[in-house]
């Protein structure tokens, strides 16, 4: 007797990052997004974040394009 192995088809998926300006665009609009829900966030959240009211205003406050280059697309 033989023993018979079984291997499941799995097909590879492979995700590409988007490029271009709709990649761009998305990116900025989801820090914009970020920023403003951390601006949202009551006082007890923040604490647990380490950061005051005061700080996440300001961050609210950073323009759009102001982000760290490693987020950048």
């Amino acid at each position: 007797m033989s023993a018979r192995t079984t291997t499941l088809f799995r097909p590879t998926l492979t995700l590409r990052r988007p490029t271009g300006i709709f990649a761009k665009v998305s990116a900025l609009l989801a820090l914009f997004s970020e920023r403003r829900r951390l601006a949202d966030m009551p006082d007890h959240m923040l604490n647990d974040l380490g950061i005051t009211r005061s700080e996440a205003e300001a961050e609210a406050r950073r323009p759009i394009w102001d982000s760290p280059s490693h987020w950048r697309v």
